[in-house]
């Protein structure tokens, strides 16, 4: 994963254009002296015989070059130059890429460097700056390209619990949709297991983490559940170092303390080939970094009571990466900033993001993942690529979405119509037949006498005689409960309704 700092701007246009102007353009000039004077008025002007001696002061006389005509040619063409790839390489490519230099490098060969410096400078125009982090000053821009990811991630799933499409998200896999999210974030931390064993565990009300991998997924599926308990909060340092104790219990690293700052600098972010690419910021900064960190998130940022817009998709990502830049913690970073990223966008109305796993995405590609990262740190502290990155793995993650309940909506209905038919073939009545509806959508769910009676509103004994029916086809399991019998939905439910 080699990434190569890009050249600096100044040094770029000083070699192809200041310097290319002194040494060609100055010493083939003709030389012709000139007498200036210094008027009245405050200007220069050569003296001439139209001039007006009574209201000028004579000054010392001067040489001024003037340009041969083949000079003053070159120099228009140089002009000519610097304007096309100025007005030619904006801030994104033909494609409406953030291209980072490599890119770029690889892409333009010889004439790479003046274009680096031209889709700098149409950068620079546009770049929105955040100066609040003491001597880390970051910025970024909002290219029409990002302006369109952020446009589908609002109709998509804005402030509602429905896709764009009308598809509606079906109760039964919210919490197998959470799940995912908490197994994903642990892989891309380094745990070892797989879907279905860790779906197991976390659907177990019994079964304990067996080893510090395990325990990883489960802290991850806490820490969701209480990022959604907490998002009406403020951030503060209290509330980020109560995700981070989540995250991390009984499965940290590097001597670290679980719900506790770094209290050393030996972190080192190095490459796959354990190169050191970034050093964080000193541990004695940390605590009045996530201080500003916590001022930034709870600024409302609306372009009106503050001038500073900023999307709240883009800030969310913002948090994300300026928690991974500040490494407050010994372990654990990873999962912490992507806890805030989820806070934020549940905060803000984006209720779907429950049930959205970007951690998945970014476990398939995790060198493009730190890439993006080491792009902003090298270039100035642009973040733009971050966000272009995250925004790219929201989106695909959204379509995911909207892929798989489309597939379990189609099985639901097949489903339906299945039940139907058994119903036909048994009998039974229009409750019976709602409660295996939403057994097979729901699976594990316990259905108790008194909450069925209430639901369809009729005597609890003719509750029982419906749940005892289903049971007694094998349709449903029973639970005992002390005195009381509940009624489980069955894993199998679909298979035995065929």
């Amino acid at each position: 994963m080699k990434v190569t700092k890009p050249p600096e701007v100044e040094e770029i246009l000083f070699e192809n254009v200041l310097k290319k102007v002194t040494d060609s353009f100055l010493p083939n000039m003709e030389q012709k002296p000139y007498q200036l004077e210094n008027t009245a008025d405050g200007a220069v002007r050569p003296e001439t015989e139209e001039s007006f001696p009574s209201r000028t002061v004579p000054i010392q006389s001067l040489n001024i070059p003037i340009p041969e005509k083949q000079t003053w040619n070159d120099l228009k063409k140089l002009y000519t130059e610097c304007y096309d790839l100025i007005t030619t390489h904006k801030t994104t490519d033909e494609k409406g890429r953030y291209l980072y230099w490599d890119k770029i490098k690889h892409k333009y060969g010889k004439q790479a460097e003046m274009v680096w410096a031209a889709t700098k400078i149409n950068r620079l125009a546009g770049k929105k700056k955040i100066t609040d982090f003491q001597n880390h000053e970051f910025s970024f821009c909002v290219p029409d390209t990002m302006q369109s990811l952020l446009h589908f991630i609002d109709k998509t799933c804005g402030s509602h619990m429905m896709l764009s499409d009308g598809l509606k998200l079906p109760e039964a896999d919210k919490k197998t949709l959470m799940m995912e999210e908490s197994i994903t974030s642990a892989q891309l931390e380094g745990a070892v297991t797989t879907r279905k064993v860790a779906k197991a565990l976390l659907h177990s009300k019994r079964q304990k983490p067996k080893d510090k991998h395990e325990k990883m997924i489960v802290n991850n599926y806490r820490l969701m559940q209480k990022v959604v308990e907490l998002k009406n909060e403020p951030l503060s340092i209290d509330l980020i170092l109560s995700l981070h104790r989540i995250a991390t219990e009984e499965a940290i690293e590097n001597q670290a303390v679980s719900g506790a700052f770094r209290q050393t600098d030996d972190i080192h972010i190095a490459d796959y080939d354990r190169n050191l690419v970034y050093q964080p910021p000193k541990c004695s900064e940390v605590s009045q970094l996530m201080e500003t960190l916590c001022r930034f998130a709870n600024t409302n940022h609306d372009g009106i009571e503050n001038s500073l817009f900023i999307h709240p998709v883009v800030k969310a990502v913002m948090l994300h990466f300026l928690t991974g830049y500040i490494h407050p913690f010994g372990d654990g970073n990873g999962r912490t900033a992507r806890a805030l990223f989820y806070w934020f966008m549940l905060k803000n109305g984006y209720g779907l993001f429950e049930y959205i796993s970007i951690s998945r995405l970014l476990n398939q590609a995790p060198s493009k993942y730190a890439k993006s990262y080491l792009y902003t740190e090298y270039d100035d502290l642009d973040m733009t690529y971050f966000i272009y990155y995250q925004l790219d793995v929201i989106k695909r993650a959204i379509l995911d979405l909207q892929a798989y309940v489309e597939r379990e909506s189609a099985k639901l209905k097949n489903f339906t119509a299945e039940i139907a038919q058994f119903a036909g073939r048994h009998q039974l009545n229009s409750r019976q037949i709602e409660i295996l509806q939403t057994a097979v959508q729901d699976k594990g769910r316990t259905f108790k006498v008194k909450d069925t009676a209430a639901q369809f509103d009729v005597a609890e004994n003719t509750a029982r005689a419906d749940l005892n029916r289903l049971a007694a086809l094998k349709l449903l399991g029973r639970l005992k409960d002390g005195n009381a019998i509940h009624f489980v939905a069955l894993g199998d439910l679909k298979e035995r309704l065929r």
